[in-house]
């Protein structure tokens, strides 16, 4: 699920663009992050971390490969919607709030794709949303971190 929101974050934020045709670098920027924030952070966060782990939590362990009854998974279903909540208020809220929560959810991500990675090697733990989580995770921090970077740079151009 996590590439479809990858590919939606993209798609949404080349579409806006070609609507709105901005001028400046900044603007460009500013859009592919907003997508990025509020799909890869808001939609995953929020109904592909919150709701399984919450309301469905023996389906969600068992797609990643975990035992069934786990408390910990109601704990990881708030975490995931704390921060699904967090992208969504991107849209509103700007500036400094867009670098905390991309970084926020960027070390978390990073933190779920060893942790799948190291279920994958240590107990050979191939289920879907164990093996693959470990590239969508690295992929979806790398590109908030990459695109965090290249707002920076870019405001410091401005300055």
């Amino acid at each position: 699920m996590g590439f479809i929101f990858l590919i939606l974050s993209l798609a949404g934020a080349l579409v806006h663009i070609a609507i709105k045709r901005p001028k400046r670098r900044t603007a460009i920027i500013d859009i592919f992050l907003l997508y990025s924030l509020v799909f890869n952070v808001g939609f995953l966060g929020f109904f592909f971390g919150f709701i399984p782990h919450v309301f469905f939590a023996d389906y969600a362990a068992a797609a990643i490969g975990w035992q069934a009854g786990s408390h910990f998974q109601f704990e990881v279903g708030f975490h995931d919607g704390a921060w699904g909540i967090l992208g969504f208020l991107c849209i509103w809220i700007r500036d400094r709030f867009w670098l905390a929560t991309g970084l926020g959810w960027s070390f978390f991500m990073l933190g779920a794709a060893y942790g799948h990675l190291q279920d994958t090697i240590l107990h050979g733990n191939y289920a879907p949303n164990n093996f693959q989580m470990i590239f969508v995770d690295a992929l979806i921090a790398i590109s908030l971190l990459g695109l965090l970077t290249l707002k920076h740079r870019a405001a410091k151009h401005l300055e």
